[in-house]
């Protein structure tokens, strides 16, 4: 008899763990997708704050990258502003997912925002010059290289920031009941 219930008691720990996986990580995905949301906000202000100081006009990249996958092509400049910037804000909320999973199975802080601002800014760097949208970094000016870096940056802090306080915020309330 005590056999059985040691077998049994091992499944349950199993089942128990394997439950505990799967809403963690669907908690760590609602995490991310608040996070990803509030950094890609922050990004944005950011990025418009600086195009006021310095003249810059807002980056079509976006478009360009949909256009080339999707094929899909804007009728009118106010049409290719808004799919930029619907774009925009569904690539960086999207990007909050993997940041808000590393938040609930415990990568926060410094590593997971190291490591999430590594993510996004090197898969940039690979898959835009890739897709023939941007021009490889070797061709960057230094000055567009920190640009870009420090945007990113902003991103993976504010994302990081948000998800590290939700998955906190999180497990104190998981602890109470």
């Amino acid at each position: 008899m005590k056999k059985q219930t040691k077998k049994k008691s091992k499944m349950n720990k199993n089942v128990d763990s394997t439950e505990t996986t799967i809403a963690r990580t669907a908690g760590g995905i609602g995490i991310g997708v608040v996070a990803g949301l509030v950094g890609t906000a922050v990004l944005t202000a950011a990025q418009m704050l600086e195009m006021q100081i310095s003249g810059r006009e807002p980056s079509n990249t976006p478009y360009k990258a949909v256009k080339k996958t999707f094929g899909i092509k804007a009728q009118s400049e106010e049409d290719k502003e808004l799919l930029t910037n619907v774009t925009h804000f569904a690539y960086g909320t999207t990007w909050g997912i993997p940041r808000g999973i590393m938040a609930a199975f415990g990568t926060n802080s410094i590593a997971g925002t190291t490591a999430h601002f590594s993510a996004v800014w090197g898969t940039e760097l690979g898959m835009l010059p890739a897709m023939d949208v941007s021009e490889p970094i070797t061709k960057w000016s230094t000055k567009a290289i920190a640009q870009d870096a420090m945007f990113h940056a902003i991103y993976a802090v504010a994302t990081g920031l948000t998800a590290d306080a939700l998955a906190t915020w999180l497990r104190k309330s998981y602890r109470k009941k």
